[in-house]
């Protein structure tokens, strides 16, 4: 707790077993008041570990739901369980949960409302090991997100967030996609409801286990990206509707 904040960390996990003991370790607990772990009906042995890790908070999904599907179901989580200020967490350690204190602090103190940890600022992301392609990839529809939304931030596709109860609230979360381009739909959203975005520079590891997706899958999110972003420009200009700027 930090100025009288509960703090709840939430990692959506998938076939993360050989990462999640290691991420949960870092998380530091003497700031944390609960962390919650919803397992997407992984295929490996992640639910079994979380579960020897005497994890409180365990969730497990009878089906896969997505990436999407899956933060859904942990900010749903944080926000029954009382928490003022939620941070999503990768299990997959390419994250370092180390960061945590700095991004509270800055929702904590009121100046901010979303922190988002940047593989992008500074060298963190080419140093960590990011394949070229994919930081090119980055850099191009961050330029485009950011030409659309007329916004300045350094990556909008990092998996690693901090968000004030009031945004959770406010934010219609639950019409977005349960894929990957989740993320960029949350903080379109987030950026339409007129809230703020810190950014704080991230080291990041890319390795073996750390999770990823292919480059089919790249392409799909990609043009799920642009799409999101086209809408809402289209959107803030009143020229179309879009659903999930809408109120629950």
């Amino acid at each position: 707790m930090l100025f009288g904040k509960k703090i709840i960390v939430v990692l959506p996990a998938y076939n993360a077993e050989k990462t999640i003991a290691q991420t949960i370790a870092e998380i530091p607990l003497d700031l944390v008041d609960e962390y919650v772990v919803v397992d997407d009906a992984s295929t490996d042995n992640t639910i079994q570990v979380a579960s020897s890790l005497n994890v409180k908070n365990l969730i497990k999904h009878d089906k896969n739901r997505g990436y999407g599907g899956n933060q859904k179901t942990c900010y749903d989580t944080a926000l029954e369980l009382d928490g003022d200020i939620v941070i999503m967490l990768h299990p997959d350690y390419q994250y370092t949960p180390k960061l945590i204190p700095s991004m509270v602090y800055m929702i904590a103190t009121g100046l901010y409302p979303v922190v988002i940890a940047s593989r992008i600022l500074g060298k963190g992301a080419l140093k960590g090991g990011m394949p070229k392609y994919k930081y090119i990839s980055n850099r191009f529809l961050t330029w485009a997100q950011n030409l659309m939304i007329n916004q300045k931030l350094s990556e909008y596709h990092s998996g690693y967030r901090a968000f004030s109860r009031e945004v959770l609230e406010k934010v219609n979360y639950h019409a977005n996609s349960d894929d990957f381009v989740f993320d960029n739909q949350m903080l379109a959203q987030i950026f339409m409801a007129g809230f703020e975005i810190a950014e704080i520079t991230c080291p990041t590891k890319y390795f073996k286990e750390a999770s990823s997706i292919n480059l089919q899958r790249s392409i799909k999110y990609g043009l799920g990206v642009l799409k999101t972003s086209m809408g809402f420009f289209l959107h803030k200009h009143k020229l179309i509707s879009i659903p999930i700027y809408k109120s629950e």
